[in-house]
């Protein structure tokens, strides 16, 4: 029996969005009429203040003699440089991303008992429920991994006697549990897509214990679950790097504004997966490393400086790679000279390239760093500085740890949970009214119009 495809537009759909289109513009200059901040930044950039947290700080400014001037970014977690914690676990020979997640949720850094027990705690929850494997992600496999996983999360609520109890301890032991299920539920949904859909073998392994969240991830994807020390230790970097950045962007925000309704913990999480998916937020290492391949297949000397500019300029005319005018991995909505993420995982990319003998793809990145930024100058009016920003090595890293395409923004997730978890709580724990910012009304008044008289 044949069923219909109603993913098909037929040309009423078509007729139809073009009368939303003709009938739902607005006016351009009634935002600077009304002095809206669109996409809630001025035109300099700068977020429009919408709340106060406690949880990670983006610095890009510093005062001298009572003028505001760009300098390098810096990122604090709980008040702490990012650098500094890093400096610390990697001096001690350590993971880093489970301090940090600690440091996130309960605002200190735990001594080594305490990181002990949460460590343990993470791989108590790290077993999913009975037969969920089996039920929910075997049975109807996807083939967008960031699906999925909201999918996952949303059904993991029925499985919860407690879901829609939002007092702290429960929502403490919801994102605990989240955070700590995030890689399982990611790597398994891969494995069941690589099954079904590409006709692969089905590779699934039980969790590590007492083993990182990096080197889980890589044991879980992997069929002989074979990796170096430095290919955990540059995943953990990137987790650590991505955990959390700050209450205004896009996921972070959503997840107040959810949670300020009164919602339970897998709604908040899901729209905050619901975020992330978006190209212009998570999916942005993606476009990095697509863009990074169409170059590579139209320039012939990855070492001639002219090449290279010739082709990052066919991008930012939009004449190459996906004609969108830009180039993926450079800019940042709030960082202007650097991005310390970018500057960071740099060095450990570096490394990774050395083991894997790809020296030479990450000397062209190299290469684009210094040269995107003239040509951006030369071509657009800016505002604020362009360098790279941390989506822009992310995905050659990726790469190179032999990591799928489909895993690359459920990585990001699978970081970023860690902030996301801070963030709810913050805002049960300090606010209690919704959040409802205002939209000004521009549409012009009319009369109702009887049917026998419309045309």
């Amino acid at each position: 029996m044949l069923t219909k495809d109603y993913s098909q537009i037929t040309p009423e759909i078509e007729n139809l969005a073009k009368i939303a289109i003709a009938n739902n513009q607005i006016d351009p200059d009634l935002y600077s009429k009304y002095d809206v901040k669109r996409g809630l930044r001025d035109i300099n950039g700068k977020g429009v203040l919408a709340g106060l947290t406690e949880i990670s700080e983006i610095r890009q400014n510093k005062i001298v003699d009572g003028q505001v001037i760009p300098c390098d970014g810096q990122l604090f977690y709980r008040g702490i440089n990012i650098e500094n914690i890093i400096d610390g676990f990697i001096n001690d020979g350590r993971f880093g991303f489970e301090e940090i997640v600690y440091l996130l949720l309960f605002a200190q850094l735990p001594n080594k008992n305490q990181l002990d027990e949460f460590n343990n705690l993470l791989c108590h929850y790290r077993q999913l429920p009975s037969n969920f494997v089996r039920d929910v992600i075997m049975k109807a496999p996807s083939n967008d991994m960031m699906n999925m996983l909201s999918r996952s999360v949303l059904t993991l609520f029925s499985y919860d006697s407690k879901a829609n109890d939002t007092s702290i301890p429960n929502v403490m032991r919801q994102c605990i549990e989240l955070i700590a299920l995030f890689p399982v539920l990611s790597v398994y949904g891969y494995q069941a897509y690589n099954f079904y859909r590409e006709n692969q073998s089905l590779v699934i392994h039980h969790p590590y214990k007492n083993s990182s969240t990096a080197e889980n991830i890589l044991h879980l994807l992997r069929p002989d679950s074979h990796f170096s020390p430095l290919e955990a230790k540059v995943l953990d970097m990137a987790l650590v790097l991505h955990a959390e950045h700050g209450g205004g962007n896009n996921s972070s925000f959503t997840t107040h504004v959810v949670t300020s309704s009164g919602t339970d913990t897998y709604s908040a999480i899901s729209a905050a997966l619901a975020s992330l998916k978006g190209p212009k937020h998570g999916g942005a290492n993606i476009k990095v490393m697509q863009m990074f391949e169409d170059m590579k297949a139209n320039v012939n000397n990855w070492q001639s400086e002219s090449e290279v500019s010739d082709y990052l300029y066919k991008l930012v005319d939009k004449q190459a790679f996906d004609r969108s005018g830009l180039i993926y991995g450079m800019g940042h909505a709030v960082y202007s000279i650097s991005d310390p993420r970018a500057k960071i995982f740099r060095r450990f990319v570096q490394k990774l390239s050395e083991e894997k003998h790809m020296q030479e793809e990450f000397a062209l990145y190299l290469k684009v760093e210094e040269l995107a930024p003239k040509v951006i100058a030369d071509r657009k009016k800016i505002y604020k500085g362009v360098s790279a920003n941390v989506d822009f090595f992310s995905g050659f890293a990726y790469k190179m740890l032999g990591l799928p395409l489909e895993l690359y923004t459920p990585l990001f997730a699978i970081a970023r949970i860690a902030g996301w978890s801070a963030h709810r709580l913050e805002e049960l724990i300090n606010q209690n009214k919704i959040i409802r910012p205002a939209y000004k009304a521009v549409c012009t008044e009319t009369s109702y119009i009887k049917m026998s008289d419309r045309k």
